[in-house]
């Protein structure tokens, strides 16, 4: 009898222990659909959901801010997008300290800093990532999510065995997930199609001129430290590549390739005529060479594997033993932002985009990220 009694004890054991693990993980995962607060600066003139712009969008994960700055001025419509991927923080940090320091001037700012929400709702599988990230400030920590590059498959299942996007580019399955590879969007389509959607109809009616998407990509990537451009906007990237050169930010032009479909770059220059950039800084943390995943290695930037993958010359930037920091990063996209509306301006006056109170791209490089941001409450 006691022989028997043991392995039901055991087995009752190991299914409480399971049951106490669960709790725990999916209650600390649960809280990834809690967003981090923004504080915006007095600056703020609108603030609307997405699904303004596409109401079925309402109540749903893909759902997300928008944040409108007017100027008093007339000029042109800026679209910021942030966030695209969530595992590229340094787009939505640069998101975020524009909204919480910049009063419009002349034309319009609009900022989504979390362009796919869901994709911030969980982490990618099997890369042991953390869920959050800490960055300084003078008066404490404040906290934002590290997400993942595709939405939540608890939002949008199954991928298709093969994807064929809105463009009519056929991809792998799970890029049905990626929203840089659904525009133009679909009205009727997946979660991240109805996005991708929304954000053309965000384009369309608030008549946006430029729109810049802030990305970051690994240092092993080709396509680096890089402004991606539509062709109507080619232009404006060369005066831009002179401003930030003479700036001593090191850059490259990357001409968006007409053969692939669906992203940003592509989309919002053929369907909606805007001027459309893609910004990419290079992050550690995001590529395959780096140690140990953290919180650190996203806002420090420094990781020992890859210095030593940057002296074999594995790497397309250089990569010391100082890495590559968070504030280094988000200082190239608002050095990269101050150049092109410099050349926007110099081209098409009439469609002159100006604000106050961005910190300057030294000065984030200086004193951190964190300097900038509000106090944490």
């Amino acid at each position: 009898m006691n022989r028997i009694k043991a392995p039901a004890l055991s087995a009752a054991f190991f299914l409480f222990l399971t049951g106490i693990l669960c709790y725990f993980s999916g209650r600390s995962f649960r809280t990834m659909h809690r967003s981090e607060t923004v504080f915006p600066s007095v600056g703020l003139t609108d603030t609307h959901q997405l699904s303004d712009y596409f109401p079925p969008l309402k109540n749903t994960h893909g759902d997300t801010e928008v944040y409108i700055f007017r100027g008093m001025e007339k000029g042109g419509n800026l679209l910021v997008l942030g966030g695209t991927h969530p595992n590229e923080p340094a787009g939505l940090m640069t998101a975020v300290l524009l909204i919480e320091n910049i009063r419009g001037k002349r034309g319009n700012v609009i900022i989504v800093p979390r362009a796919n929400s869901s994709g911030f709702t969980h982490s990618d599988p099997q890369e042991g990532n953390p869920q959050r990230f800490e960055v300084p400030t003078p008066a404490g920590p404040r906290l934002f999510r590290l997400g993942s590059r595709l939405t939540n498959p608890v939002d949008q299942w199954p991928d298709p065995a093969i994807y064929i996007n809105p463009a009519g580019q056929k991809l792998s399955g799970n890029e049905v997930r990626n929203l840089n590879r659904c525009y133009p969007g679909r009205a009727n389509g997946f979660l991240t199609e109805r996005i991708a959607f929304a954000i053309m109809e965000l384009i369309r009616r608030e008549r946006v001129d430029i729109g810049i998407d802030l990305h970051e990509s690994a240092p092993e990537y080709p396509v680096i430290n890089a402004i991606v451009f539509h062709e109507n906007s080619s232009e404006l990237a060369a005066l831009a590549l002179l401003e930030l050169q003479a700036e001593g930010f090191d850059i490259r032009l990357e001409a968006s390739p007409v053969n692939l479909r669906g992203l940003s770059h592509r989309e919002w220059g053929d369907h909606a005529g805007i001027k459309a950039i893609l910004l990419e800084t290079p992050n550690a943390s995001h590529g395959r060479l780096k140690g140990k995943p953290s919180s650190s290695l996203i806002v420090d930037g420094k990781d020992k594997f890859y210095a030593k993958a940057s002296r074999l010359g594995w790497l397309f930037v250089p990569y010391g033993e100082e890495g590559i920091p968070l504030s280094l990063r988000v200082a190239r996209h608002l050095a990269a932002l101050k150049a092109l509306l410099g050349g926007l301006a110099e081209l098409e006056p009439e469609k002159a985009v100006e604000f106050e109170g961005m910190p300057l791209p030294s000065e984030v490089q200086k004193k951190g990220v964190g300097a900038f941001l509000h106090p944490p409450t």
